[in-house]
């Protein structure tokens, strides 16, 4: 390459300011315009805090301390700070840097040497000298704003990466927290159905006294209590290992909940407004987070691609140079440098061009891992929304069963102690009542739990009364 087509080439860079490597473009997704059974409509607006709409004092508080003592909470912000560092450190890259230099030496000469010292110097010489230098890349070809831009793009990525991280925890904490409730619920009716099985072994005890029973069916009543007594351990077992997820997810291993059994006590998922437009998922924090990796990927090309391109530094250097430190600063003591370098690489045996090719597969793997990321949540939601919508569908009939059931066992146990039916009748009558129990409460879990999947697909909760928007990332302030 001539002197005079560098030239030209650094001229035309300087006027236009261009960057080496692609501008980036968000890609296109084609997703639908709304979710399977779901009709288009307006979108509305995101409240960050959606764990509030549940209505749950008790749940806001324990969100709010796992957004504030959680240990990947903690971890996440050290990365962003790691990432604002990296992002100063690449923005400081286009100032010169200065470096002060100070030295001095004491010398002697040989006077023995074949060429004899001149007359009037003496053989021991002193040496002092003190500097500022400084050094500076010329960003000609755009690679330190390529390199910003990358750094920038990955200090935002952290930040989306924190609100992944406060998601999923208000997202486990929640589910946790209604898991508990759940079984503290079950734990009430089991209990109830205990004593109801005590009160019939009781019963059958003295049928079978009286010889009105026999030792089968007093057997069977035993069975029958000591089923309820193994479910009612296993249940607690579970709610105690409930309890300790939330003290982990909260960071206080010593947290203990006031028990609350009762059905009522677990609260109604909030229903979500007709029709949610796809566009919703454009969103949420691991979308974004995806996106800007993707950013990154590609100001990484132009990094790599402006490593083909001729390198420009200006150096330069002033101070003063003495025998003594009395004349140090004086004018004649007076040293200075300017200097102009130029680095352009001719023959690498392909490595640049290596660096560049695998940059633009980095890229390439990164936008794949967004379109997947899009897809991924897309399928989240309508899952999401598919649960909820059967649990809630589910509820009414699972209630009608629970009062056959009662009215069931409640014939059951007349007719037995009339003696027109067996006592297996009574048995099969308890297990029904018991089970359409538990599945109503269990269905309430399930249907609570979709809500919040519901909640974390979106990237966070509809305004039960408002609509007014909230920013995106607003889960945590900075």
């Amino acid at each position: 390459m001539t002197t005079r087509r560098i030239a030209v080439l650094l001229g035309a860079a300087l006027v236009s300011g261009c960057a080496s490597g692609p501008d980036y473009r968000r890609p296109e997704v084609d997703l639908p315009g709304s979710y399977p059974g779901q009709a288009e409509s307006s979108a509305p607006a995101i409240d960050a805090r959606w764990w509030q709409l549940y209505r749950d004092e008790t749940l806001n508080g324990l969100v709010a301390g796992a957004l504030e003592r959680n240990t990947d909470l903690r971890l996440a912000v050290a990365r962003i700070e790691e990432t604002d560092a990296n992002l100063r450190e690449a923005g400081a890259a286009f100032l010169p840097e200065i470096a002060l230099g100070a030295s001095g030496t004491r010398q002697r000469i040989s006077t023995q040497t074949a060429t004899p010292l001149p007359s009037g110097i003496a053989p021991l010489r002193n040496n002092v000298r003190l500097s500022a230098s400084t050094a500076f890349e010329v960003d000609f070809w755009g690679k330190l704003r390529r390199a910003v831009e990358a750094a920038r793009a990955i200090a935002l990525a952290s930040r989306y990466a924190r609100d992944v991280v406060s998601l999923s925890l208000a997202g486990l904490t929640s589910q946790a927290y209604f898991s508990l409730r759940s079984l503290e619920a079950q734990i009430a009716l089991t209990r109830a159905t205990l004593a109801s099985r005590d009160e019939f072994l009781e019963l059958v005890r003295r049928r079978a006294s009286g010889g009105i029973a026999s030792a089968l069916e007093v057997h069977q009543a035993e069975v029958a209590r000591a089923d309820a007594a193994v479910l009612l351990k296993d249940l607690e077992r579970q709610r105690t290992l409930a309890g300790h997820q939330l003290g982990t997810l909260t960071g206080r291993l010593d947290l203990a909940l006031a028990p609350s059994g009762a059905l009522l006590a677990l609260p109604v998922p909030p229903t979500p407004p007709a029709g949610l437009p796809s566009a919703l998922i454009e969103r949420r924090p691991d979308i974004r987070q995806a996106e800007q990796q993707l950013i990154s990927a590609n100001a990484q090309i132009g990094v790599a691609k402006a490593a083909m391109l001729p390198s420009i530094s200006l150096t330069g250097l002033y101070g003063g140079e003495s025998k003594s430190l009395s004349t140090l600063l004086q004018s004649g003591a007076r040293i200075w440098s300017l200097g102009f370098g130029l680095s352009l690489p001719i023959f690498d045996w392909g490595r640049l061009e290596a660096r560049t090719d695998a940059a633009e597969a980095r890229a390439r793997q990164t936008l794949a891992l967004y379109q997947k990321s899009i897809e991924s949540a897309f399928r989240e939601v309508a899952d999401a929304l598919t649960n909820l919508e059967q649990s809630t569908a589910v509820e009414q009939d699972l209630q009608k069963r629970v009062e056959a059931a009662r009215d069931a066992l409640r014939l059951a146990r007349i007719r037995y102690e009339a003696g027109y039916s067996s006592y297996l009748e009574v048995l099969d009558a308890q297990r029904n009542a018991n089970d359409s129990e538990l599945a109503v409460i269990r269905n309430r879990q399930n249907r609570l739990s979709a809500s919040v999947d519901l909640m974390k697909a979106l990237g966070g909760g509809w305004s039960a009364d408002t609509y007014s928007s909230l920013p995106v990332g607003a889960l945590q302030s900075d």
